[in-house]
């Protein structure tokens, strides 16, 4: 199974943005979001992964014309997440031409609405898992699961959330270190092992990849059926750290 690479065009107040850890206050500008999902495209990248930040911290759309501008112009599947809270705001992305949309927030604080969406899109909706360290019973370590674009936490973590959705029809989830994300320190290749040895569902990676070498990594993670999905990749593409060759060539591995 080859893995797939997701660029990610993260989008706030209509500017292409990448945050560092999920700081808010921590923004780096990368430009126009359809300049850059074109770019993208043109440089060979076969899918797409875009994020309203805007909504996924606030609710609402407020950049859902950007989001469905992308998905309708560059003839590749574009994957959507952010502020997707309920059925009728998935609805409005699919009937727009999004082939996949990811939900946080409400798998963790409404999963009877989930468990519908799932129902009624199989396959196409998948579950964003974005995690950071938490003290756990007598001090033991665990992974709590973030919403609310990572502003909050609640109180639920990493491994029960995913024992959660393993009856679900879903396209698969989106496991996000958020300690990671935006640093360039290398994926959680530990961590993501553990996901896959407790979920059958299919898993995309995310957080902190900086390089073909950690692309090499994660495509060679786990064993037989057992492994990643995908990788989605952000500011190391937006930077030019990374070029969009190099990285599909290095999931191909």
């Amino acid at each position: 199974m080859t893995l797939e690479l997701w660029p990610a065009i993260d989008i706030r107040a209509g500017r292409c943005v990448r945050l560092l850890r999920g700081q808010f206050s921590s923004e780096t500008v990368y430009g126009d979001p359809l300049e850059q999902a074109e770019a993208f495209v043109l440089a060979g990248a076969s899918r797409l992964h875009v994020v309203d930040l805007d909504a996924a911290r606030e609710g609402g759309s407020p950049n859902r014309d950007v989001v469905v501008r992308i998905a309708s112009s560059f003839g590749v599947p574009v994957q959507a997440g952010g502020g997707v809270r309920d059925e009728t705001a998935a609805a409005a992305l699919f009937g727009a031409g999004v082939a996949r949309v990811v939900v946080g927030t409400v798998a963790v604080e409404q999963p009877e609405v989930l468990a519908r969406m799932a129902r009624r899109w199989p396959g196409q909706v998948l579950v964003g898992l974005d995690h950071r360290p938490a003290a756990g019973p007598k001090g033991a370590f665990r992974r709590e699961v973030a919403v609310r674009g990572w502003v909050d936490s609640g109180s639920l973590d990493l491994e029960t959330a995913l024992q959660r959705l393993e009856n679900l029809p879903l396209g698969g989830v989106v496991v996000t270190d958020i300690d990671r994300d935006g640093t360039g320190a290398g994926p959680d290749l530990a961590g993501l092992a553990q996901v896959l040895a407790l979920t059958g569902l299919a898993v995309v990676a995310s957080g902190g990849i900086a390089g073909t070498a950690d692309l090499v990594a994660l495509a060679g993670l786990g064993t037989g059926a057992s492994r990643l999905a995908g990788a989605i990749v952000g500011r190391a593409l937006l930077s030019g750290a990374l070029s969009i060759s190099e990285a599909v060539a290095a999931c191909e591995q």
